[in-house]
């Protein structure tokens, strides 16, 4: 057995000691259900002493040759875990202590919850359903791939545009039924609302109703989503975080893979803000737990559907013959290591297909794969061809989210192009920006946000990396009520080329540019354009190449001098153009965020003490005064419920509910998502 230094330790009441000396290798990943048993099978006492074991824990680790790692604990405590084939502590038997509590020892534990979460897709199946995707591949924008499938997954956020899942799923869905239930004070939000009989409750949307394991799932990650954010970043250690990861596992037995993802999301998200890992932002943890939340609503209301219970593995329905034409082709880099290439396709009909290739491999293959070849049917053509060709397609399997998949009946032969100017492509330029996006959202789907969205616009001049814009009218004019548009670098990776373009594109004050990109609902009116192109029949426009195609992929093609009209040099004023008003930063709903984001991070005591102060009700009297009343009521329900200090019959205090004040937070978060969606919407018109 592989040994450290000794150094001195500090010995706990149970005899042990966490020796601070640095080790020779990292912790293996653990299983989210390894962990959980491991705190839950702890005493009382020690399960106090765990947060203070962690640390450390991970500096001490020493790898050894057989593959196992170890951890000293003083000199007579040594935890030894030797991961699986796939490099996973996957089982309780293979993390061993070598004390005379263990199992039950504090050093086992500490050392498991120093070390990271696995991902799903890592573990052995354990649900009839299948693994769901894992939560690396989620945050990166992908999905496991079924037999049929193209590449390794679909983007749905990271470099393809979306945000993180969780937030995008929050938002879209923003004052659905995990809102109702919870401003109505009950409605499906909490454990209560699965008690009566245990039966399988029908869900809404004509989907399968949900199993008792389902429900029974639902409702324990609710209590513990509940507690987790009653206790907040700074009293969310080990013990909270076994709760929820306790709660994950059984979402996962009960076939419910985004329950489980967006389990495992809070918990990673609580781990990296106590320990102050840089990347963290309290906003994204606030996103993550509002995610949870709403999902396990749904589920304790017995309310099913793809896009509460996840899918294991993508499903693909025939598709019939198609003719699809290339749109553009898009990076994908996510933080957790994934990377590739996305090429948007369109439909004769006006539908959106797509074809992935995302795997890991980060920045170097998100580079590389834009020239791959695209696995479909047995076509000879490239990501670079296909942006600006076209195929069509025999025996065509095609997902939910129109992703094209690669069965082995599929047939699919190479056609010609079309330029933005010819039809069907012209026709996502035909509409006002406003109008494409509110059509968007009045679909109501949950990934409306990734739709793509043309427009015509005149480059105004530049704010930063950001290029502004106004949107021209058909005959070639600034319309005379246009508003100022951002255009955002799609990914702002230094090493892709989208940031590059647009600081070029900002140095030609005046020229017509034609834009394909993805509407940014967290911004006002801001757009994070993936291809460029000339406007028809402009004079001062861009002037590309004719095997480009008129379009230049912004993340892979690098605009230069030549592109732009002949005898055009970049102007001097191009950094003098200032932006117009925000009216999301004019708005006062920054106090509700503010609250929100202090009741994560302190929990509800943190809520609690805003109510204490000398005027606490005149606090929200700006949000009345800006119309915001419903903002305003549902924050200072939640501050009240925070700061509720029940009694039992002999007049002694009690613990307050943390169902209520997750019900309270809830209710705030879902209101100001849709008036923050409402507010982006208007900044378009």
């Amino acid at each position: 057995m592989t040994s450290t230094t000794s150094t001195t330790s500090t010995a706990g009441p149970d005899g042990a000691g966490t020796d601070p000396a640095p080790g020779g290798g990292p912790l293996p990943p653990v299983a989210p259900e390894v962990l959980a048993e491991a705190v839950e099978s702890l005493s009382a006492r020690l399960r106090k002493k765990l947060d203070a074991a962690v640390e450390g824990c991970a500096a001490a680790a020493v790898a050894g040759a057989d593959g196992s790692v170890t951890v000293r604990f003083g000199e007579d405590a040594v935890v030894t875990l030797r991961p699986g084939p796939s490099g996973v502590v996957a089982e309780a038997a293979q993390a061993v202590c070598g004390c005379l509590l263990a199992p039950r020892c504090l050093h086992r534990a500490a050392v498991l919850g120093a070390a990271p979460l696995a991902d799903p897709s890592e573990l052995p199946d354990t649900c009839a359903a299948g693994p769901g995707p894992g939560l690396a591949e989620a945050e990166a924008g992908t999905a496991p791939a079924d037999g049929g499938g193209a590449g390794a997954g679909v983007p749905v956020g990271g470099g393809a545009g979306a945000a993180a899942d969780a937030r995008s799923d929050a938002e879209s869905r923003a004052g659905g039924g995990a809102a109702a239930g919870a401003h109505d004070g009950g409605g499906g939000a909490g454990a209560g609302s699965v008690a009566s009989g245990g039966a399988a409750a029908v869900p809404a949307y004509g989907a399968e109703p949900l199993t008792r394991a389902q429900l029974a799932a639902g409702a324990a990650l609710w209590t513990a989503a509940a507690e987790a954010l009653a206790a907040g970043v700074t009293a969310g250690g080990a013990v909270v975080q076994a709760e929820l990861l306790r709660a994950a596992h059984s979402a996962r037995l009960a076939g419910l893979p985004h329950a489980e993802a967006a389990a495992l999301r809070v918990v990673r998200g609580l781990r990296g803000a106590r320990e102050r890992r840089a990347g963290q932002r309290l906003t994204d943890l606030a996103a993550a737990f509002a995610e949870l939340l709403r999902v396990a609503a749904l589920l304790a209301a017995g309310t099913g559907g793809p896009g509460v219970t996840g899918g294991g593995r993508r499903a693909y329905a025939a598709g019939g013959s198609l003719r699809v034409q290339g749109l553009c082709r898009e990076p994908v880099l996510s933080a957790t290591g994934y990377g590739g290439v996305v090429t948007h396709l369109l439909g004769e009909d006006g539908a959106r297909y797509s074809v992935s290739d995302v795997r890991p491999g980060g920045l170097a293959r998100a580079r590389g794969a834009g020239a791959a070849s695209v696995a479909l049917g047995g076509a000879v053509l490239d990501h670079a061809g296909l942006a600006r060709g076209g195929l069509r397609v025999v025996g065509a399997t095609v997902s939910a989210d129109g992703r094209l998949g690669a069965g082995r009946g599929v047939r699919a032969t190479p056609v010609p192009g079309l330029s933005w100017a010819a039809e069907p492509l012209a026709a996502l330029f035909a509409r006002p920006a406003a109008q494409a996006l509110a059509a968007q959202q009045a679909d109501g789907a949950p990934d409306s946000e990734a739709a793509l969205l043309g427009c015509d616009v005149q480059v105004a001049g530049a704010a930063g990396d950001h290029l502004l814009v106004r949107e021209l009218s058909p005959d070639g004019t600034v319309r005379a009520d246009a508003p100022l548009l951002r255009l955002c670098p799609a990914h702002p990776h230094p090493e892709l080329a989208h940031t590059a373009n647009l600081r070029r594109l900002a140095g030609y004050p005046g020229l017509a540019v034609r834009v394909l990109g993805r509407p940014d609902l967290d911004r006002a009116a801001t757009l994070r354009p993936l291809a460029v192109g000339p406007v028809p029949g402009a004079e001062y426009t861009l002037r590309l190449p004719a095997e480009w195609l008129d379009r230049a992929d912004l993340g892979y093609d690098r605009l230069q001098g030549s592109h732009f009209p002949e005898g055009a040099t970049p102007g001097t004023a191009a950094g003098s153009c200032e932006p117009g008003t925000d009216p999301l930063a004019d708005s006062p709903l920054w106090r509700v965020r503010r609250l929100l984001e202090a009741g994560v991070a302190g929990g509800r005591r943190a809520v609690a003490e805003s109510a204490r102060g000398p005027e606490p009700l005149s606090a929200y009297g700006p949000l009345r005064r800006a119309g915001f009343g419903a903002a305003a009521d549902l924050a200072g329900a939640l501050v009240l419920e925070a700061d509720r200090r029940p009694r039992n019959s002999f007049g002694r205090l009690t613990e307050a509910s943390a169902d209520a004040y997750a019900r309270a937070w809830l209710a705030a978060s879902t209101h100001l998502s849709a008036a923050h969606r409402s507010l982006v919407a208007a900044s378009w018109t």
